[in-house]
């Protein structure tokens, strides 16, 4: 039985086997090898990595791992089941693996609008984070889709990087009258009306289309997805994704551990706000916390070996046992 396994090959799980293997602890990441943030040109806010392509990230990652006992299997996990002395991690393809400690870091899942067009702008020029994209669409005609009740505050949010804003209301509810005096004060359009399709040509994004036909030109658009956690295979352990206003999350404590004990999670599949460096850093905590509870256990277990060596040791009326 292994120490740990790792389930999810992003920035946190390869940060947490880095730190788990420097720890001398033996460590199986499970990666399905589909990071979230595959259709993006590059991470960016990454110090010494900025701009770093997110599949080459991930590979240099895994090569940081190759003097430590750290192995990556590359699959998909279809179950997880509570044993004695731990967990048994069921595969997609039929392998089953065993560890003392689970740390979940399979990210979030973006569910787009079913708008024609949107989903193949994906990471490209439709961008979700100004923190993380912003830069590369500066200046340009942006167009934010709206989706929910955070329309509002993206428009104004992207108004940093771009002085051309059109908040297309789509499904979004109707800004009250702070809202429409906010967007009018930074000179942000408003479109009313539901988005049909989203054009490009020459492999960019060219305008949007709304239901009665109308077209706008846009050069960049950004949409507020509905984030899922990857999590579905965690239910015989009776830990469920937990619903919020922009989709789900596991819920864990500020080092990761979730409410089975022996389950940690981190990363974006409990916070859907962390960028990669700060899914690395959650990764890096959970990995300390591990460490530090099975240390714990370590010292329960030599603590009492020891009593028990002590005690045999002993003469017999120090047992309390009369002396013949």
């Amino acid at each position: 039985m292994q120490d740990v396994i790792i389930i999810g090959g992003g920035a946190a799980g390869l940060s947490a086997a880095l730190l788990l293997g420097r720890s001398r602890r033996s460590v199986t990441v499970i990666d399905a090898g589909q990071p979230r943030n595959a259709p993006a040109h590059g991470v960016h806010g990454f110090l010494t990595r900025d701009g770093v392509s997110p599949l080459e990230l991930l590979r240099q990652g895994r090569a940081d791992l190759a003097p430590y006992d750290v192995r990556v299997v590359e699959g998909s996990v279809a179950g997880a089941q509570r044993m004695d002395g731990g967990f048994r991690v069921s595969l997609d393809g039929g392998d089953v693996l065993e560890a003392t400690r689970i740390l979940v870091t399979t990210g979030l899942a973006d569910e787009l609008p079913d708008i024609e067009g949107l989903s193949e702008r994906w990471g490209k020029d439709v961008a979700h984070c100004p923190y993380c994209h912003g830069w590369e669409i500066q200046n340009q005609a942006i167009g934010v889709i709206g989706s929910g009740a955070m329309a509002v505050h993206q428009a104004l949010l992207f108004r940093q990087w771009s002085p051309t804003i059109t908040l297309f209301l789509n499904s979004a509810p109707q800004p009250s009258d702070v809202e429409l005096q906010q967007l009018a004060a930074r000179g942000i359009t408003i479109v009313e009306g539901i988005i049909a399709r989203v054009h490009a040509v020459d492999d960019a994004v060219s305008s949007v289309e709304l239901a009665d036909g109308t077209s706008h030109p846009v050069q960049a658009l950004t949409v507020q997805s509905r984030v899922m956690a990857r999590a579905a295979f965690l239910g015989e352990l009776g830990l469920v994704p937990v619903p919020n206003p922009f989709g789900e999350i596991l819920e864990s404590d500020e080092m990761g551990l979730t409410a089975v004990p022996g389950v940690w999670a981190a990363g974006n599949v409990t916070d859907m706000k962390v960028t990669v460096l700060a899914a690395a850093q959650a990764g890096a905590n959970a990995a300390v916390a591990i460490n530090m509870d099975m240390m714990a256990q370590e010292l329960e277990q030599a603590v009492a070996a020891h009593e028990a060596e002590a005690a045999a040791g002993r003469p017999a009326e120090v047992l309390g046992a009369p002396v013949g």
